[in-house]
């Protein structure tokens, strides 16, 4: 897809589709009841007097003064939606000149070409029968004033990036775990790297890692044949002296739960328990597509839950890379035991910023539904600019407290700590990890409630690679 920007007038533009936003209180453009400006309501005009467009699509916005960050997003997936039904394969958009939350039009523009990837992007790799792209859009063009030109170039090279990562996610969240397994994630990403000179990638088998001392990250896949892998992602793309920001992501390919066995109402999608690293991952790649002045380092740590004679059991104590003991209070709460070697594993690169991402807890949509990422820090002003990043990109998150009291929920009468406890799962699970985090800034996103649709056609989103992308935006200023 080709995103262009012109300076001109639209009714001068010969284009397959010309799309004009309307407002229900400014409905004057036409007089009949074909189009009141109703909230995603559309009429498709062929050969409009005056306009050189082969079509005119009018697209309601409701009032104008109404018009929020979520609703443009549903506008911009009603309009691909809508053309995809013809044989357009250009369109000149005039979308992002709708008021929308004060945005600004570079915003507007960014966010069209994320959201206009998304509601085109397609997973059938597994179909005998591919879905025809008889139709497929090819371009989109957006008219800008010269003063507003370079901002604009700017907003959508990083919508490109932003876009092409979201989908590269969504490729290994859909991928079903007898595919995606932990090897799988560990060719991936070896191949990728291999394709950018200023990246390096290590891979860990068990061995290597019992010879660290990942005892916790381990247990997670004893009851599994898939072997886990700790992947190890090196961007050096700012100064040598520089710290380099480190992203940590939870890939469990597939989670039955091990034997404290999930229901069966529970079990299906776990494929989508390796979101984590998957968006972990595909922020890298955005990284690296915009050649941000960083140094970055990935860690995906994944395993397989599953039971099986050699799985472990809840009573079992297994002793983490940190030298630390845990109880295991539940298999089902494994993700802090992957992630806790992880975080250990992170202190021999001496980072700046340490954030985990990860479906950590159902608690989380209990508390935040879908909208919001949980996020726990032990560092405010770290705590700070992941929210920033995530109101400017409207991927936002919600800081939960990791108040000092919660730690005695995880007490065990046997080892250092049990892997579960009390009330106020989320946090819980946040205090587990904060005990391995002393010796940097760290932040936690507990993303359960975003990475992935619910429904009975379930699917990846993608999330929350825009704001992960936007971070490192910010950070490389």
């Amino acid at each position: 897809m080709d995103y262009l920007v012109k300076i001109g007038k639209a009714e001068n533009e010969l284009t397959d589709a010309l799309v004009l936003p309307v407002y229900s209180d400014e409905t004057s453009i036409i007089k009949n009841a074909d189009m009141t400006g109703k909230f995603k309501q559309t009429l498709l005009l062929h050969e409009v007097p005056g306009f050189k467009a082969k079509r005119v699509l009018l697209i309601g916005c409701g009032k104008k003064d109404e018009l929020t960050e979520a609703k443009y997003q549903e506008l911009i997936n009603q309009m691909v939606t809508t053309i995809q039904q013809t044989c357009a394969k250009q369109i000149l958009c005039l979308l992002p000149e709708v008021s929308c939350k004060k945005r600004s039009l570079p915003w507007k523009i960014r966010h069209t070409v994320i959201h206009a990837n998304a509601a085109l992007y397609q997973f059938n790799d597994f179909k005998s029968k591919k879905e025809s792209n008889e139709h497929a859009l090819k371009s989109f063009t957006f008219l800008v004033p010269k003063t507003e030109l370079d901002k604009v170039k700017q907003a959508i090279k990083e919508g490109i990036a932003i876009g092409h990562a979201m989908n590269n996610a969504k490729d290994l969240e859909n991928t079903p775990g007898n595919i995606c397994t932990p090897k799988y994630i560990a060719k991936t990403a070896s191949i990728w790297a291999k394709k950018h000179k200023n990246v390096k990638c290590t891979v860990l088998g068990e061995k290597d890692m019992a010879k660290l001392g990942m005892g916790a990250l381990l247990a997670v896949g004893l009851g599994s044949e898939n072997e886990s892998q700790l992947i190890v992602l090196e961007y050096n793309g700012g100064k040598k002296s520089q710290k380099p920001i480190a992203l940590v992501g939870k890939g469990i390919t597939f989670d039955t739960g091990g034997i404290c066995l999930k229901p069966s109402t529970a079990i299906n999608g776990m494929k989508y328990d390796m979101c984590g690293a998957a968006s972990v991952f595909a922020a890298l790649q955005a990284a690296v597509e915009l050649k941000l002045p960083l140094n970055i380092v990935v860690v995906i740590v994944s395993a397989e839950n599953m039971p099986d004679g050699k799985a472990i059991r809840p009573d079992d104590i297994v002793t983490t890379m940190s030298g630390l003991t845990v109880e295991i209070g539940n298999t089902d709460a494994e993700g802090r035991l992957v992630l806790c070697d992880a975080l250990t594993y992170c202190e021999r690169f001496k980072p700046e910023y340490v954030i985990d991402v990860a479906t950590l807890t159902g608690a989380v949509i209990v508390a935040l539904g879908t909208q919001a990422s949980g996020l726990l820090s032990n560092h405010q002003a770290l705590a700070d600019d992941l929210v920033k990043a995530g109101n400017e990109t409207f991927d936002r998150t919600w800081q939960l407290p990791l108040w000092p009291e919660y730690q005695d929920g995880l007490d065990s009468q046997f080892a250092d700590m049990n892997n579960v406890g009390g009330e106020a799962g989320t946090i819980i699970g946040a205090s587990f990890l904060a005990r391995f985090t002393e010796k940097f800034q760290w932040a936690h996103l507990d993303i359960a409630g975003v990475a992935h649709v619910r429904q009975k056609k379930a699917y990846g989103t993608g999330r929350p690679v825009p704001l992960l992308t936007q971070f490192l935006i910010d950070k490389a200023k």
